[in-house]
């Protein structure tokens, strides 16, 4: 995934896109890597949108609780179906989901049934 578009490195020579070593070929990048950085996305996402990024969630412009459910559920998916391949990460992973989950039943004015939250159909409740 090469292109030509011209790169200008920190010392200000520009370099064609072939020769920028500051660029991996996704080919290159190991598939714990991809999952893991999708997660990690995933994971800030949830947490902006759960306004835990302010000082005061509660009165963060950025909380929107329903896209917060959509991106929890896609990661509770993600890393269900993943956990096998990503050996050591997968605990941090795992305890940042559950994180979100439970910061999500704190934040909801009504707060859904264990079992019932945003991605614990795949994960089971989270206390």
């Amino acid at each position: 995934m090469t292109d030509n578009i011209d790169h200008t490195p920190n010392d200000g020579t520009p370099t064609g896109g072939d020769q920028n070593t500051d660029v991996r070929e996704l080919a290159d990048v190991p598939s714990v890597e991809v999952i893991s950085r999708a997660a990690v996305m995933l994971m800030s996402s949830a947490a902006e949108k759960l306004g835990l990024s302010d000082a005061d969630p509660d009165s963060s412009p950025h909380r929107d609780l329903d896209e917060a459910r959509r991106v929890i559920t896609a990661l509770a998916g993600l890393v269900t179906a993943s956990i096998e391949y990503l050996g050591p990460h997968a605990g941090p992973i795992r305890e940042g989901l559950q994180a979100l989950q439970r910061a999500f039943r704190e934040a909801s004015s009504h707060p859904d049934e264990p079992g019932k939250g945003p991605g614990e159909k795949y994960t089971g409740p989270v206390y």
